[in-house]
């Protein structure tokens, strides 16, 4: 039951084949005739891709449609927006929300519960036993 995809594809054009073989001449020509009419009319539709693949068609734009000043524009505006880009990134991995996790991390790995650490007093005890 369990056949692979292409001799269960090769037995059924085998079989449509067969059919077509037993059709009245008549009905052969007309379904010859359908299929061609169906082809003419036939017309391929580009599949949308995903990905990088408009960089190409961008770079012919750019390099087709060229202002004075174009190519200094958007040297500037690439560069800021990779600048900006690197920035956002660089804030993100060394913000605040990196400060909370090493507090969270001490505050499950320290030996004191964390209600000392909620306490008022705490702090000031923390201090005068430094001493």
């Amino acid at each position: 039951m369990n056949r692979p995809e292409h001799e269960l594809a090769s037995e059924i054009v085998q079989y449509l084949e067969d059919g077509v073989d037993q059709l009245e001449p008549r009905v052969r020509e007309r379904l010859a005739a359908a299929r061609r009419n169906a082809l003419s009319r036939y017309r391929e539709q580009p599949a949308p891709v995903f990905g990088l693949a408009w960089a190409g068609h961008a770079a012919v734009w750019l390099t087709e449609h060229q202002h004075p000043f174009r190519g200094a524009r958007l040297l500037i505006a690439v560069t800021a927006l990779a600048l900006a880009t690197a920035g956002f990134v660089y804030w993100q991995s060394t913000g605040p929300a990196n400060g909370l996790a090493e507090i969270d991390v001490y505050l499950l790995t320290d030996e004191l519960p964390i209600n000392a650490y909620l306490d008022k007093g705490f702090d000031s005890w923390l201090k005068r036993s430094s001493r």
